[in-house]
């Protein structure tokens, strides 16, 4: 049977002697131009299926060393038939993951006559040999085994690519919760194949009790799916900025208190900062400089967390005493039999 030549090179646009990777990088280039999914003038489909045809034969070694064997004298479109011998050759051929950055074969659809008279039959079939417009293979009915269907039927359905971006948000907006309106830069491809960037809004319900390093999933807003498949989802990862008073230990805040040398030998109640006002803390008496007090739910408390305050005491000594101060430390210092290097 006699059938039309295929000048591969020619439908990518590339030279006969181009590398493997300038061949590699025209086929991404066209694909992400042509894909269906985002080019949607009539007669995209078909050079999708082209190109991915072509990079099928080009993008292959052996294939391609076999197609270069028919010389450069054949011209596109031209009446042509195997040379001798070619009828017994059989090739794998399909989706490799490096041939299309996100396209298989499966994309494709049928491969063309002129290719099977070449390396054989045995290509990707899926349902319903889509053309444009939803029919089905010229000459009427399916490939054996094939059900029907509508347009963008044989694309394979793939689902975006998950996203994630950084969000820092304030200790006071992790404790309590908000909502928060976000700027993003993302990237979309229009008709032509072109990536653009644009700013887009996002409403953020940052939960009450949200920790450093917390990753909030937005459904859907990540990369646009394939075929119909669903968008991916974006993720933001939490940072919180540090604050004046606060540090973070996971769910828990930590704060350091200064106390007296006296509250801390007698005991006392001291007020101590929370991220709902102030408290008051019973010291015990004998409480060491560094000791740790807890505060039990003062710390990031949501759905899944429960952190406590810890409480950090710092005894402070007076740099400046009057005669009467100096008297009272005397007389406690000839009567006090502690020895703190004991």
């Amino acid at each position: 049977m006699s059938v039309k030549f295929k000048d591969y090179y020619e439908v990518l646009g590339v030279a006969r002697t181009a590398s493997a990777d300038d061949i590699r990088k025209q086929y991404r280039k066209l694909a992400r131009k042509y894909h269906p999914d985002i080019n949607k003038r009539p007669d995209a489909e078909a050079h999708f299926k082209e190109i991915g045809e072509a990079y099928e034969v080009l993008g292959d070694v052996e294939k391609r060393r076999r197609y270069d064997q028919l010389g450069a004298n054949y011209r596109a479109g031209q009446d042509f038939a195997p040379p001798p011998g070619w009828e017994q050759m059989r090739y794998d051929f399909g989706a490799r993951p490096e041939s299309s950055g996100g396209y298989t074969a499966e994309d494709q659809g049928d491969f063309s006559d002129f290719f099977e008279s070449l390396f054989g039959g045995g290509g990707f079939r899926p349902s319903g040999g889509f053309r444009p417009g939803g029919g089905s293979r010229p000459g009427g009915g399916s490939r054996p085994g094939q059900a029907g269907g509508g347009p963008f039927q044989n694309f394979r359905r793939r689902r975006g690519e998950d996203h994630e971006a950084e969000l820092t948000i304030s200790l006071e907006e992790a404790f309590h919760g908000v909502k928060k309106p976000i700027h993003l830069q993302v990237a979309r491809m229009d008709e032509h194949g072109r990536v653009l960037r644009e700013s887009k809004q996002y409403n953020v319900q940052i939960p009450r009790g949200t920790t450093d390093g917390a990753r909030i999933r937005l459904a859907g807003q990540g990369g646009q799916g394939a075929g119909a498949g669903p968008a991916g989802d974006l993720f933001l990862l939490v940072k919180i900025a540090p604050h004046p008073v606060f540090r973070l230990a996971g769910a828990d805040l930590e704060v350091t208190v200064p106390a007296t040398p006296w509250e801390a030998a007698l005991g006392a109640k001291v007020p101590v900062p929370t991220m709902t006002g102030n408290a008051m803390l019973a010291l015990p008496a004998g409480t060491q400089s560094g000791q740790r007090l807890r505060l039990r739910g003062k710390g990031l408390v949501g759905e899944r967390n429960h952190g406590d305050l810890i409480v950090i005491i710092q005894v402070a000594v007076p740099r400046h005493l009057n005669e009467k101060e100096k008297a009272l430390f005397a007389e406690l210092a000839r009567v006090s039999t502690f020895n703190p290097r004991a």
